[in-house]
């Protein structure tokens, strides 16, 4: 339930977009969903992410951006500019603290060796890059229509495979468990 929630604005964003086929109309309705998404964390847990906070904020100024000149290229390129921040915010947790960002947000349910924090670390940092430039390589190269379907599925999808890769690397990084000890049968 959580995952719809988080995903709530580009979903609201895609399917205004396939029913109007407009993108400032679209860029309206994100711009209503990111604020109703944020009051509702608000009002139920009188906090906000941090990532939902950066989020919105970037959907405000580019959304807004979007509709005051009328170009939709600011919202088309909201979506590397946000994927660019969380890159910079993993890099930069590498000169910040004791744990890297990774660690720090996952480091309760998982035990790993320092170098494998820092691979991993790397890893989402190169795949939020790559993620931004591939979201740009698509504005410019494809539809409209091409751009807001990648925007959901093809995001979505991409997050999904790399999340799969790195539980089949992370697997085999773990330290083995220990085998409860077996009493001995009578015999």
């Amino acid at each position: 339930m959580k995952l719809l929630f988080d995903f709530f604005p580009v979903i609201a964003f895609f399917l205004t977009y396939k029913i109007t086929g407009n993108m400032f109309v679209a860029t309206g309705v994100i711009i209503v969903a990111v604020i109703a998404q944020t009051a509702w964390q608000w009002f139920r847990h009188r906090k906000v992410s941090q990532m939902a906070l950066i989020s919105g904020v970037l959907v405000l100024i580019f959304g807004g951006l979007t509709l005051l000149v009328h170009d939709k290229a600011f919202i088309q390129w909201k979506v590397s500019v946000v994927n660019w921040l969380f890159a910079v915010a993993f890099l930069a947790s590498r000169c910040f603290g004791d744990k890297l960002l990774i660690e720090r947000m996952m480091g309760e349910n998982v035990q790993l060796d320092p170098p494998v924090w820092r691979t991993l670390n790397w890893a989402w940092i190169v795949f939020f890059t790559a993620l931004g430039f591939i979201n740009l390589y698509i504005v410019y190269n494809f539809s409209e229509e091409v751009w807001v379907n990648f925007k959901l599925f093809g995001m979505l999808g991409l997050t999904v495979v790399f999340a799969i890769a790195q539980a089949m690397w992370l697997s085999s990084k773990m330290p083995p468990e220990e085998a409860p000890p077996q009493s001995e049968k009578p015999q």
